[in-house]
């Protein structure tokens, strides 16, 4: 099929069932998303689309096909074949005998076209439909067509039950024959004598009981009343040319044509004049052939030549034979020259087709077959050695191929645009999903509010924050494991490692600044400011320890330890450096946090006071360790956290549970976040949150809820960018 009915299914689907339904199908059946319009498609593609349409709406086959039907008619005339369609016929059973020709004419256009074939028969009153086509099961579109033709066009009601199916034995190629009982009932239309005897108020009981071939009577027998007092006043003339006017219609219906008695054209001059016909008789034996049919075939001109020795039938497709082609004698008739009946010099061209109307002449018990060549262009009249001087004057087949040149031309055109069109499509979604991509990487440098202002160009200001939480960690022993390792061993060492922290941050919602050597630090309450920052970093720290149990340390093939220092404070956060541009924390606070790691023990978390106060004594146990000296600070009392009380082990660490919460994807793997007291929010507000954070930023926050203080950084270039391990202040 052409990729038109397979645009319209998909627009169907669309319409009638949402965006959401073809995503749906389209990816249960691993179809693409756009057709072209003059591109054929396997007929699988359109058949594997309806049937899973079909599972998924959970609605019948011949359901969806009637609904299809009826759609296709309303996209067909969407799509500019509204009055060609209108065109077709005066009534319904006109316009379903000229489908055939309408299929033979689209043809010039889609060539490859299997179109349906249609045939009327009138028996016993009663009107049957024949239907013929190439593919099964597809029958149950024609009466959605069809009501929907009969509805818009002829403003009446059709119904089509189906009498039986099976394959005639005259059909040589179309493999389905259905035959439908066809009943119509016309909407009575209102005209202006129902008008008036509604509007009329005399004897309304007596309205009430006129039916309607009553009011007929009733409005001829008044208009004539009304013509014959009219034509009393008039002249002899008058009345005769008032008779003749308004019984017009009535002369046009009943007009039989004249006759004369004997044919006034010679044999000769209708030979010329119709330059390709065929007579033959009923055994198929030409009787008589026109000038460039036999210049063409040159075999017609031997006595006694049968008909289907040089022809075959391409549509409709029907055995050669008298009973079988007056059967469809309304259809139009395709012949193709048989290739072995054609001199061997021609047998390199294209088979030569004739389309044409079938005539039975039945005083002469014979049949006239009144042809032209079937061609689509000047490229194919060229292939058949033929000139448009061998086509008759009066014959229309010489503006189509001029008009048909013009329109393949448009044609091809048109299959251009739609090929770059699809070509844009393609790039546009890779180069959205490579956006993606950069941006998720530039996201994993800086926060989202701060990456996007750097995008468009603003100037990022420094902020302040009143309180948050710092984790440093780093390796016990790294140095020496770098003397005694290869350098890969190192890389792959704290890849793996960092992949676990990268992985916890998601589940905790704490914000990792940057990494130096086997150095890992993250911020909680930062770039978005939270309550619970020293909960978040104090769970996070405790994932960090176990995940580290699941790294190897290369030179001793035994798990890794790790250092972490925890400290809470007020920092001042802004973004430095314009090459590569890194969002740091500055102050005292950072100092700190590194001070508790380098002061901390292996496998252990050293909290600062301030952080130790932080955390809620009834969810985290927590030991002292006592005063120690610290460099640069003095004497402080710290403290060491061993575990959450509240919490499992597989709640901290993300995995995977029945009790956890929001199930998210991160790098292919299952992340569940663990919840805190600021996942209550609104949906709202947790989308806004980072957005705000944008103007927050440039506040203090915190419970003391300091005045706003905004401090511009220095625009500092990349080789003096100090580290976020450096202190400002």
């Amino acid at each position: 099929m052409y990729g038109f009915i397979n645009t319209c299914l998909k627009s169907l689907l669309i319409e009638k069932f949402g965006e959401e339904t073809w995503e749906h199908l389209k990816t249960k059946t691993g179809i693409e998303d756009t057709f072209m319009t003059y591109t054929v498609y396997d007929d699988a593609v359109t058949m594997k689309l309806v049937q899973e349409t079909c599972k998924t709406l959970k609605v019948s086959e011949e359901a969806v096909l009637k609904l299809f039907g009826e759609y296709f008619f309303s996209f067909c005339k969407m799509s500019g074949y509204d009055r060609m369609l209108r065109t077709l016929g005066g009534n319904l059973m006109e316009f379903i005998e000229n489908l055939d020709a309408l299929h033979s004419y689209l043809a010039l256009s889609y060539q490859e076209m299997n179109a349906p074939s249609f045939r009327v028969e009138r028996t016993d009153g009663m009107l049957l439909l024949h239907y013929y086509s190439d593919r099964k099961g597809l029958y149950h579109i024609v009466p959605g067509i069809l009501e929907a033709v009969s509805r818009d066009f002829f403003e009446s009601e059709v119904t089509l039950k189906i009498l039986h199916q099976d394959v005639e034995e005259e059909r040589t190629g179309k493999k389905e024959h259905v035959v439908f009982f066809l009943s119509q009932n016309e909407k009575e239309a209102k005209n202006g004598i129902e008008e008036k005897i509604a509007s009329a108020g005399g004897d309304c009981q007596e309205d009430e009981k006129v039916t309607k071939l009553g009011l007929d009577a009733a409005f001829q027998k008044g208009k004539e009343e009304y013509v014959l007092h009219q034509l009393e006043k008039k002249s002899h003339w008058d009345i005769v040319r008032h008779i003749v006017k308004f019984r017009r219609e009535d002369l046009i219906r009943t007009l039989e044509p004249f006759f004369p008695e004997r044919l006034w054209v010679e044999e000769r001059t209708f030979c010329c004049a119709f330059p390709f016909h065929v007579v033959f008789d009923e055994t198929l034996k030409i009787k008589q052939a026109g000038v460039n049919i036999q210049k063409f075939v040159p075999g017609l001109q031997i006595y006694g030549t049968r008909l289907d020795e040089y022809f075959s039938i391409v549509h409709p497709q029907v055995t050669f034979t008298i009973f079988s082609i007056r059967k469809f004698i309304n259809s139009q008739f395709v012949l193709k020259i048989r290739r072995d009946a054609l001199p061997n010099l021609w047998t390199r061209r294209p088979m030569l087709k004739l389309r044409g109307q079938m005539i039975w002449m039945d005083s002469m018990k014979c049949m006239m077959y009144l042809c032209s060549p079937k061609l689509r262009s000047l490229e194919e009249l060229e292939e058949q050695g033929m000139h448009l001087s061998d086509i008759a004057q009066h014959d229309t087949t010489r503006d189509l191929i001029l008009f048909n040149q013009q329109r393949l031309a448009e044609i091809e055109l048109s299959n251009q645009l739609e090929r770059k069109k699809e070509e844009l499509r393609i790039l546009s979604k890779n180069l959205e999903a490579e956006k993606k991509k950069s941006e998720a990487l530039l996201y994993a440098m800086l926060p989202k509010h701060v990456a996007n202002q750097l995008k468009e160009g603003k100037k990022v200001e420094a902020g302040d924050f009143s309180c948050c939480t710092i984790l440093f960690s780093d390796v016990v022993t790294f140095t020496n494991i770098c003397s005694a390792c290869e350098p890969i061993q190192i890389v792959n060492m704290l890849n793996s490692m960092y992949s676990r922290f990268d992985r916890l941050t998601s589940v905790h919602g704490v914000y990792k600044v940057e990494t130096i050597g086997d150095a890992y630090m993250v911020v909680g309450g930062i770039p978005v400011p939270v309550s619970s920052h020293a909960e978040r970093v104090a769970n996070f720290a405790l994932g960090m320890r176990i995940a580290a149990r699941e790294v190897m340390n290369p030179l001793t093939d035994k798990p890794i330890q790790i250092r972490i220092g925890v400290h809470t404070g007020p920092v001042l956060a802004g973004v430095v450096g314009e090459k590569m541009p890194r969002y740091c924390l500055f102050g005292d606070t950072v100092n700190t946090a590194s001070r508790m790691e380098s002061h901390g023990l292996p496998d252990k978390i050293h909290l600062s006071p301030t952080t130790f106060r932080a955390l809620s004594h009834q969810v985290f146990e927590m030991v002292e360790r006592g005063e120690i000296q610290v460099k640069g600070k003095g004497k402080m009392t710290t403290h060491f956290l061993r575990k959450n009380l509240h919490a499992t082990e597989n709640e901290i660490m993300g995995r995977l549970e029945e009790t956890s919460g929001t199930l998210e994807s991160d790098h292919g793997k299952n992340v569940v976040l663990m919840k805190y007291a600021e996942d209550s929010l609104t949906a709202r507000d947790t989308e806004h949150r980072e957005d705000a954070a944008g103007a927050e930023s440039d506040a203090p926050h915190g419970e003391d809820s300091q005045q706003k203080k905004e401090v511009s950084l220095p625009n500092l270039s990349e080789s003096a960018a100090p580290s976020a391990l450096c202190v400002l202040f």
